[in-house]
């Protein structure tokens, strides 16, 4: 095995040599601890492990905790570890820690928290998450205002592509959804209704609530699975290839050239894909209501046109800009946060995905609330 910072050679069939280089710490080195264990199980033979530090320029407690792992699998298996080419500091530091046994049952003890811990635990967490949220909507805010005063730094030819992944190529992706939404709005109302004659009165459930309701969170949901988790993988891997810290060393904004065009994009496109999965929503419902129910085409469309109003388009439109906003927020803030490895990509993709549908859903009671009290 031999990487920049690791090297494994095999001096004999019994021995084995792990050659440290450069800096090892926290920040510019994320090891591999399985990939090391599993080359070092599969070696037959093997008695003893040296370790060679000589081109070690730094380490912290990252290079510490390989050499406790090291020593804890030499002890597991029986072989000789060598430390003699250790760094006085790290000998110092791994004899403490051998002579300091852990406390049985202490690990048990630590992890069984009473549920009035776990509370304050997941409070302070999501008191955590809405300042960050908070600070990162500033950012953003500042941002806009940067904008508008013709001082943003950021392509014009990013913004249009970003425009065109968010737009454009999500279409057939909703137009699925709107026609299956609709669909099956009409046959779950059509149920009851039937029951009461009142089978002409899908039009009025699949237009309302396509318009208000289904229309915006649906689209809403299929944006943040497919668009904003991209936001936060691309963002994450910039993270991983330093990227991201190059654009802070030449001076440039990050908000403004990297979350400001995908913030702008998704704001932009995610209104008209909503007005268009509500009018294939309000398609579906009516195969349905035509084919199934025997309604006749022009009874549907009038009865849909005499049931919803412009009030109604306005509702789902304002729940997209909404949704617009949590998601790319979601997905730029967790690509921002991800870590410097792969692993941490796929965490912030995930958890980037997660935070927008939890938020879409927050957000849509809250309006509906308001908008009911509103009269509207």
């Amino acid at each position: 095995m031999s990487d920049d910072s690791l090297t494994i050679s095999y001096p004999s069939e019994s021995r084995a040599v792990l050659s440290f280089k450069g800096s090892w710490t926290l920040r510019d080195v994320s090891f591999d601890w399985q990939g090391v264990i599993q080359e070092l199980t599969d070696r037959r033979g093997l008695e003893a492990i040296s370790l060679d530090t000589g081109r070690l320029v730094r380490w912290d407690s990252q290079f510490l905790s390989l050499v406790l792992h090291l020593h804890d699998f030499a002890h597991q298996r029986d072989l000789q570890l060598d430390t003699e080419g250790l760094p006085e500091g790290v000998r110092r530091l791994l004899k403490l820690a051998q002579d300091v046994p852990e406390r049985k049952g202490a690990r048990r003890r630590a992890q069984s928290y009473s549920w009035l811990y776990r509370i304050g635990a997941m409070t302070l967490k999501a008191w955590r998450e809405s300042v960050l949220f908070t600070r990162f909507a500033g950012e953003l805010t500042l941002s806009l205002l940067r904008l508008f005063s013709g001082r943003a730094n950021f392509r014009a030819i990013d913004f249009l592509h970003f425009l065109q992944a968010a737009g454009p190529e999500a279409l057939p992706i909703v137009s699925l959804i709107g026609v299956l939404v609709g669909a099956v709005l009409a046959f779950v109302g059509a149920i009851q209704l039937q029951m009461f004659g009142a089978e002409i009165y899908v039009a009025n459930l699949v237009g309302l609530g396509s318009v208000r309701e289904m229309g915006a969170m649906m689209t809403a949901i299929i944006m943040a699975g497919r668009t904003g988790s991209a936001y936060a993988a691309q963002l994450g891997t910039m993270q991983v290839n330093n990227e991201i810290d190059a654009l802070k060393t030449f001076g440039i904004s990050v908000v403004d050239f990297l979350v400001l065009p995908r913030f702008l994009a998704l704001l932009i496109m995610l209104p008209f894909l909503t007005l268009w999965a509500d009018m294939l929503a309000i398609l579906g419902g009516l195969m349905v209501g035509v084919w199934v129910l025997d309604i006749s085409l022009i009874e549907y469309l009038i009865q849909t046109r005499e049931s919803m109003g412009w009030g109604d388009l306005a509702v789902g439109t304002v729940k997209s800009v909404l949704f617009a906003i949590v998601i790319a927020m979601s997905g730029c803030l967790r690509g921002l946060q991800s870590g410097r490895n792969s692993s941490a990509v796929g965490h912030a993709t995930t958890s980037a995905m997660v935070t927008a549908i939890l938020l879409i859903v927050i957000w849509d009671a809250i309006s509906t609330l308001i908008f009911n009290q509103l009269g509207i």
